[in-house]
């Protein structure tokens, strides 16, 4: 009770005399929403050093150390293939970074006349990356500079897990002699876990974990039950949120809740063998970023799943009830017009968002 008591002091001392970009109001809180740097291009993924130092990364191929309103470029990152959705995408911290500084960040890269995505570890000293290596390729490479996912998520074993997108190439998603469409899975190393599903299967590519996925831009681990949460755009509508399990199709394109573009149906929502989505976002928001929030920050939101919203310009959250369903659904920000790019939870137990306009905020309880 007593450290309970404290915390809510340092946050109330944290709101005391703040200046909003914007208030709102959600589950009778009040939440002011302070800036914390800005000119970062379009900041695509954030990891936390600690409360007061994070990396972000910008898709035109800059990672930058911010620390406060100070943002510093980071020396060593590879060139990137920064056109269209392409560039300088994910980045998240080693589990035992503390004692090993080592860093993991996706990107996509151009090579032999077409382009793909990569995820590669690196050592953080200070303002520079050192001994730079490639953990993954995805493959084939393509010819589109659109769907190439990515993001990064370590589960509590320490296996790293990263999306690839359809590259617009949707058949590819159907198919398991190819990682596009598919969520990967491997040791930090890059080697392929033995227990893979798809290990010893002829013709299939050994890192896969789950197939069937279009453009794969949010993954979490559940804090409470360390299950593997996705999240990807559909077409015109179909935008989805799965909970992934163990080699299981998740049927883009067969099904899908979502339209070609011109209007006509792709096919059934719905065929046996293929798995549901938990939600569905029809029409489409064009969500990016995941979260599970819990925390102390803001109690009545524990549980509750977070993404950004560019298209539709908010930011998303779903209650769940006991059994995982999706019972509530509410849209914070949504007169606030910014493409909301991202979504983590510090250390501090706050929520952050990254948006287009190049801007890093925090969600303040207010006093």
């Amino acid at each position: 009770m007593i450290r309970l008591a404290l915390y809510s002091l340092m946050l109330s001392s944290l709101s005391y005399g703040k200046t909003y970009v914007k208030t709102f109001k959600s589950e009778s809180m009040t939440i002011g929403l302070e800036k914390v740097a800005d000119g970062l291009g379009v900041p695509w993924g954030m990891a936390f050093i600690d409360s007061k130092n994070i990396l972000v990364t910008s898709r035109s191929g800059t990672l930058y150390w911010v620390e406060g309103a100070k943002k510093t470029p980071i020396k060593g990152v590879p060139k990137v293939y920064a056109e269209s959705q392409g560039g300088l995408l994910d980045v998240a911290l080693d589990p035992d970074f503390k004692n090993n500084q080592t860093i993991y960040f996706t990107y996509s890269i151009a090579y032999q006349g077409g382009n793909t995505t990569r995820l590669s570890s690196a050592i953080l000293s200070k303002y520079q990356l050192k001994n730079v290596k490639s953990i993954f390729t995805a493959e084939p490479k393509g010819s589109r500079n659109i769907h190439f996912g990515s993001r990064i998520a370590f589960d509590r074993q320490g296996y790293i897990y990263i999306t690839v997108g359809d590259r617009g190439e949707r058949d590819r998603a159907q198919s398991l002699d190819n990682h596009s469409g598919k969520v990967i899975r491997l040791h930090r190393d890059g080697k392929v876990p033995k227990d893979n599903p798809f290990v010893g299967k002829k013709g299939a590519r050994p890192e896969i974990w789950s197939w069937g996925h279009r453009n794969p831009q949010g993954l979490a681990i559940h804090p409470k039950t360390g299950a593997l949460w996705e999240q990807e755009h559909g077409p015109r509508g179909g935008d989805e949120i799965n909970l992934i399990k163990k080699g299981v199709n998740y049927g883009w394109p067969k099904i899908t809740y979502g339209k070609e573009y011109w209007g006509p149906s792709i096919g059934p929502s719905k065929q046996k063998g293929l798995a549901q989505p938990v939600h569905h976002y029809t029409p489409s928001i064009a969500p990016s970023g995941l979260e599970i929030y819990q925390g102390k920050a803001y109690p009545k939101w524990n549980g509750n799943i977070f993404s950004g919203a560019m298209k539709l310009t908010h930011i998303n959250r779903l209650v769940l009830n006991g059994k995982g369903a999706v019972v509530k659904e509410e849209r914070l920000l949504d007169d606030w017009g910014e493409r909301i790019r991202n979504i983590k939870q510090g250390p501090d137990d706050l929520l952050y968002i990254a948006v287009d306009s190049g801007q890093i905020l925090r969600l303040l309880p207010v006093k």
